[in-house]
């Protein structure tokens, strides 16, 4: 049975994606296959309005949704950095699971620290282990860029791994 998971990396300025595809055998854990089928990001401009560039959100998402069919969605949960910035990305957040309920997708989140320990083994590891574990797992010689879709990419990872 194979499964389409695909993580997002919520921001206003940027928002990072990546869609992997997994296949289990019903009789061995070990035997799954996970592949990367896409990643990238959605860019707002800095020059833009704030609600054009929660509209670009918005339809971006949608098109990317429709395109790319996810099964389930994983979403990296709101970490506070400077409350400027939190409040921007909290209303990217916004944008995001209103896109998610219109159709209807189920999704789960994960804090950075249980990213980290998922694909690391360790919750305080730096972006770089994390980068590298994503090049692993997905079994690709090199490391996505840019590093908001890396991010994408290791949130889906997460919500594999708990599977």
């Amino acid at each position: 049975m194979e499964k389409r998971i695909l993580g997002l990396d919520p921001g206003l300025a940027i928002l990072g994606f990546g869609l992997i595809t997994c296949q289990q055998s019903p009789n061995k854990a070990q035997d799954s296959i996970v592949n990367m089928q896409d990643f990238g990001v959605i860019s707002t401009s800095a020059d833009a309005e704030m609600g054009e560039r929660l509209c670009t959100l918005f339809d971006d998402l949608h098109t990317l949704i429709q395109e790319l069919q996810p099964d389930l969605v994983a979403i990296e949960k709101l970490f506070f950095y400077r409350m400027s910035s939190t409040i921007l990305v909290a209303q990217a957040r916004g944008v995001v699971m209103l896109t998610l309920a219109q159709h209807h997708l189920p999704y789960v989140e994960f804090t950075p620290a249980q990213i980290k320990q998922a694909l690391t083994g360790y919750g305080n590891a730096d972006k770089s282990e994390v980068q590298e574990a994503v090049a692993r797992e997905l079994n690709i010689g090199y490391i996505p860029k840019p590093d908001d879709a890396a991010d994408a990419l290791a949130v889906a990872l997460t919500a594999w791994f708990q599977m």
